[in-house]
């Protein structure tokens, strides 16, 4: 492994100043020097990579050297452009292991996603790339232990949520500094919403202000959010493995059933806008290049003997939710044996890798919370319908089947609420006398929701209700979960405020899963 990493000369490294690292790696062909670009620096959006196999990683830029453009192009003319990379195991650049280029084309909104192969595993790399004569800052990656790797630890970080103009990416600048494997985003990269009415005291454009619903709209909307160097730093010192959930494209979406009942066919074309942008911006592999309305984002990642991820689709696939959505009393419609968050075929796909995993710990990277969530602390019920509440029969079904294939360790990472809880998932909710049958970590968001606050009112409800929680709070921040054999860690990482800058993080709890033993304790 190469020595320690250091991130403050490392994403420093740009324009003119990593000319200078090029002397001794040897000659960068000439071809995209010859690109003039109107505006700035083309890689203002920065550099990332994502979804890490023991051979490679994807490596992924986009050029935008006027990213808050109006009309979403970017700045860049409407022709490809030619980017070449390079990737070495020292951030210097010293010893370079693979050149190539790949063609930024406008149709893919000049984005870059290098699929790097030959790679050895389970070790750093660090990878830039060059355009119309200027640098790119200089990423780090890590690619995955070997297959059958004995490992003795594993450290990750997962987060979703970051609304731009609910505050400042804080909780990125610390994530950046962490030493983790990768990173995980469970969904709500973007909002669709208007961002003129910022926490951050930034005038916007009139453009801003609509929702987001066209390619060029969208284009826009994520240059925006991707300016941030919090944002910025943290995709440049980890790999991320990436899914979406509702605000990627339309709030509380449900297959081709839009947050205000569009016409089915409109709300495709909407969708298709949405998917292919959303590749453009992150470094997503091939195989989730959008087929217009359609793309697909479950797939498993392996690491080693310890852990397997495998990342869900929760809104492609599934049913209208029942009884209107919202947060309901007596809807007998969410018990309906029929009803999918999942889809028929996904679901089959989710429970086989169950049955090929031999795994010490079994992981979904899912979207909204999979535990049930009672906001009422009487003997009714109240709950909410978008998360798999409103889906009860196909949660008992995936806990079942986990269960019946012998899964050792299941644990359950999740998004969406802006909340963090730690709690147990039972084999039936409906039965309080239900054995625990594996564990879920929701963790709260980057932004939404602005401040928060240790404890609320809901909060307090929500722990009278739910004997099953065992852990709230209401802070802004992310998990950082570290796997060993016989035990799973995963600390709260938090910080007081995010509606201006500067604000330091802490560990507010830290729960725990025992080997063989499903349900959370407090460490």
């Amino acid at each position: 492994m190469p020595g320690k990493f250091n991130r403050r000369k490392v994403l420093g490294i740009g324009g003119a100043s990593a000319a200078a690292v090029l002397l001794g790696t040897g000659a960068w062909s000439s071809a995209a020097a010859g690109v003039r670009l109107r505006g700035e620096y083309p890689f203002s959006l920065g550099v990332a990579s994502g979804d890490p196999l023991p051979g490679g990683v994807v490596i992924w830029t986009r050029l935008a050297p006027e990213p808050l453009a109006a009309d979403g192009s970017g700045g860049m003319p409407a022709k490809p452009v030619q980017v070449q990379y390079e990737v070495a195991t020292d951030e210097r650049f010293r010893d370079v292991v693979q050149r190539g280029s790949a063609t930024a084309t406008p149709e893919l909104g000049h984005s870059v996603h290098a699929e790097i192969s030959g790679l050895e595993p389970g070790r750093d790399y660090f990878y830039r790339f060059r355009a119309a004569g200027e640098l790119s800052p200089v990423g780090r990656t890590r690619t995955a232990p070997a297959a059958a790797a004995a490992l003795t630890s594993l450290s990750f970080a997962f987060a979703s949520c970051q609304n731009w103009s609910a505050g400042f990416f804080t909780p990125y600048e610390h994530l950046a500094a962490e030493d983790l494997d990768f990173v995980v985003h469970l969904g709500d990269y973007i909002y669709e919403y208007d961002q003129t009415d910022n926490k951050r005291g930034i005038a916007l454009g009139s453009e801003f202000k609509s929702e987001t619903q066209t390619l060029d709209r969208y284009r826009l909307q994520y240059s925006l959010f991707k300016t941030d160097p919090s944002l910025q730093a943290a995709h440049a010192a980890f790999p991320w493995i990436t899914t979406m959930d509702d605000h990627e494209v339309d709030n509380n979406w449900a297959g081709d059933i839009s947050q205000d009942d569009d016409d089915p066919e409109v709300f495709r074309k909407r969708r298709a806008a949405a998917f292919q942008v959303m590749y453009e911006n992150l470094p997503l592999r091939r195989t989730a290049l959008p087929d217009g309305p359609h793309v697909r984002l479950h797939r498993r990642l392996a690491f080693g003997d310890l852990a397997d991820l495998t990342m869900i689709d929760t809104r492609q696939y599934r049913d209208d939710q029942p009884c209107g959505d919202g947060s309901k009393y007596d809807c007998d419609e969410r018990l309906d044996p029929d009803r999918t968050i999942l889809g028929e075929q996904q679901r089959q796909w989710l429970l086989d890798g169950f049955s090929g995993s031999r795994s010490r710990w079994q992981i979904i990277g899912n979207q909204a919370p999979m535990g049930e969530t009672d906001l009422d602390a009487g003997p009714e019920k109240k709950l909410f319908m978008d998360p798999w509440d409103g889906y009860v029969a196909e949660r008992n079904a995936v806990l079942a089947g986990a269960t019946e294939r012998g899964v050792r360790n299941l644990v359950v990472i999740t998004g969406d609420r802006h909340q963090n809880y730690a709690w147990d998932l039972k084999s039936d909710f409906e039965d309080a006398a239900s054995p625990t049958v594996a564990s879920e970590f929701v963790g709260t968001s980057i932004t939404s929701g602005g401040d928060g606050a240790d404890m609320t009112d809901e909060g307090r409800t929500m722990l009278a209700a739910n004997p099953h929680m065992k852990f709230f709070n209401s802070q802004r921040g992310y998990v950082r979960c570290t796997l060993t054999p016989e035990l799973w860690r995963s600390d709260y990482r938090v910080v007081p405020f995010v509606e201006r800058p500067g604000a330091e993080i802490s560990t507010r709890a830290t729960y725990v899963v025992e080997d063989r033993h499903p349900g959370v304790k407090p460490a």
